[in-house]
């Protein structure tokens, strides 16, 4: 596992083509790890037939809802929580 609960991330934001589980949304959004879940088959090859191994480590990450959506109306403390596979994440600068 290459980050750690508490650190700062960046989602990759380049294109992807085809089935995968990183919502457009949070691309180039900055997060915080929260939680490691464990290691997972990759969905962006498994789900076209391939075997998805290496398996990919799996992250539960937040983002402040005020960064992701501009006009959020609700509180300014806000967050949204996504998992992320780890080859979608990038060391925050």
């Amino acid at each position: 596992m290459r980050y750690r609960p508490g650190q700062k991330v960046r989602v990759a934001a380049r294109r992807h083509e085809g089935h995968h589980r990183t919502p457009a949304y949070i691309k180039g959004k900055h997060g915080t790890v929260e939680r490691v879940h464990a290691r997972f088959r990759n969905p962006e090859t498994h789900a076209y037939g391939m075997d998805g191994l290496p398996e990919q480590p799996l992250y539960l990450v937040s983002f402040p809802q005020l960064d992701v959506w501009r006009e959020y109306p609700g509180n300014a403390g806000d967050r949204l929580y996504a998992d992320v596979f780890e080859h979608w994440l990038e060391e925050a600068e």
